[in-house]
């Protein structure tokens, strides 16, 4: 399966979070992080086999990062 997780930043901070996220080599499932322009500052592509999966990348990882204000996570239908 596929997730996307839009994501809000602290001003002026969204290409280092995506930087960090590009380099954790840790989490399982990440496929790609970028920043973009709009009501959001930044993407993430993950994919996983299982829900508990995107559980732990969003709740443990993701959203434990200082400059990261806000997500919303998009689960692919196919």
């Amino acid at each position: 399966m596929k997730a996307y997780i839009l994501m809000n930043t602290k001003p002026g901070t969204s290409e280092e979070v995506v930087n960090e996220i590009r380099t954790m080599r840790e989490v399982k499932g990440i496929c790609m992080a970028d920043s973009v322009y709009g009501r959001y500052d930044a993407v993430v592509v993950i994919e996983f086999d299982a829900l508990s999966e995107l559980m732990e990348t969003v709740y443990k990882v993701i959203e434990k990062k200082p400059n990261i204000t806000r997500t919303e996570t998009l689960i692919s239908l196919f």
